[in-house]
């Protein structure tokens, strides 16, 4: 079950794919959920696929080649046509399967990698679509409980150092580098798991959106275990 308890009424939730995508971003609302109770087995998807790399993506005909049971079979189906149904609506979703992500260390004080609370940004517009089958799924933070990490006095006192350059030239910098896409939970902020199963549309950061972007990031993996998610 999806607890909305801490959203702030920023999500909005559906009970169907053609919901999901025509339902329009307003006022708060900046997330849209197509909430389901998915059948079939996905860690069996998981336990069939062997990769060295920290994270692999699936094509769809890998997918159909793999020799699974009546339970994997119905997993597979419903990825399949969630691939399907996206495409037919023009985005482009791929199928990743994710024993960590790579770390950004190049700033201590500051990551920007997929495990810090980020939004996404695109020139045009777009929206960002995700489900977790298997594993931990990724998180929201409510955009009333996230602060941007450049206003923070002492971080933007480290990006200023780290700049070196003019005053007027600063915002552009933190631009370049993303580092305005990054934010911290404030005090007894509380994230809210996206839960697994459940196909989401987020809000993206792009020149048409009416709404401030969502807020979220990918979840810590536990040790041993491959998530398996569709992104777009």
């Amino acid at each position: 079950m999806l607890d909305l308890s801490q959203a702030d009424n920023q999500i909005h939730c559906v009970s169907n794919f053609e919901d999901l995508v025509v339902t329009a971003f307003k006022g708060k609302v900046n997330a849209i959920c197509w909430t389901r109770n998915l059948l079939g087995d996905f860690s069996e998807i998981v336990n069939k696929i062997s990769f060295n790399e920290n994270m692999v993506a699936i094509d769809e005909d890998e997918l159909n080649e793999l020799i699974l049971n009546e339970q994997g079979q119905l997993a597979r189906q419903t990825i399949i046509n969630d691939l399907t149904l996206l495409k037919a609506h023009g985005a482009l979703p791929t199928l990743n399967l994710i024993k960590y992500y790579d770390r950004d260390d190049e700033y201590p004080f500051f990551p920007t990698d997929v495990y810090s609370f980020h939004v996404d940004r695109s020139p045009i517009a777009t929206d960002t679509f995700l489900c977790t089958y298997f594993g931990e799924p990724s998180q929201i933070l409510p955009n009333s409980q996230a602060q941007q990490k450049v206003f923070v006095p002492e971080i933007r006192n480290e990006l200023k150092k780290l700049y070196g350059g003019a005053e007027e030239g600063f915002e552009t910098f933190l631009r370049e580098h993303f580092f305005d896409l990054h934010y911290q939970p404030k005090p007894n902020a509380q994230p809210i798991s996206l839960g697994i199963g459940n196909l989401w549309r987020l809000a993206v950061d792009h020149p048409e959106s009416i709404v401030p972007p969502c807020v979220h990031r990918a979840p810590k993996e536990k040790a041993g275990e491959t998530r398996l998610m569709m992104i777009c």
